[in-house]
């Protein structure tokens, strides 16, 4: 941010950001979402973007006031674009991770929870938060978008709209 002397120069700021959200969503997006807890990836972006600017700006010597509320803005509308956008099918397929089938019928689906970047003793561990105490009496096992795992038992009734975008 530094050199930032005039509109045109915000501007070439506001670009750099766009860029930079972009990439770091892309990365994001990419990974794992066991390592992004609860929050989808362009939430976890823009978390952590904001926090970095409003933390670096005020203190920092190079930086100015109007590229750091630039770039801040930058990011907050990029992400609320971004939220927006998810609800056209073709971008919620680029940004959002879909929802992956890991036990099916007591039966744990190996290949699913690789594809996840889990191992069998993660899946265990969050079954057992869930108070499972046998995978027999699982019918489904759910890894949702977000990193959370859901659970239907054998003894549930299901809507099958429920169940529909399952990998």
């Amino acid at each position: 941010m530094e050199g930032v002397r005039s509109p045109h120069d915000v501007w070439w700021v506001v670009v750099r950001t766009l860029l930079l959200y972009a990439t770091a969503v892309a990365c994001f997006r990419v990974g794992q979402r066991r390592t992004l807890a609860e929050m989808s990836a362009f939430d976890f972006v823009a978390a952590v973007a904001a926090g970095a600017i409003v933390g670096r700006v005020p203190s920092a010597h190079d930086a100015g006031y109007l590229a750091g509320a630039a770039t801040l803005i930058t990011i907050l509308v990029a992400h609320q674009l971004t939220s927006r956008l998810r609800f056209r099918p073709l971008f919620a397929r680029l940004i959002d991770h879909p929802p992956r089938l890991l036990v099916a019928d007591g039966q744990v689906l190996e290949a699913e929870l690789q594809h996840c970047g889990l191992t069998r003793q993660d899946l265990y561990g969050m079954l057992r938060e869930h108070g499972v105490a046998e995978l027999a009496a699982v019918r489904y096992a759910v890894f949702e978008p977000r990193g959370a795992l859901s659970i239907v038992r054998r003894t549930d009734n299901t809507d099958p709209d429920l169940l529909r975008d399952l990998s």
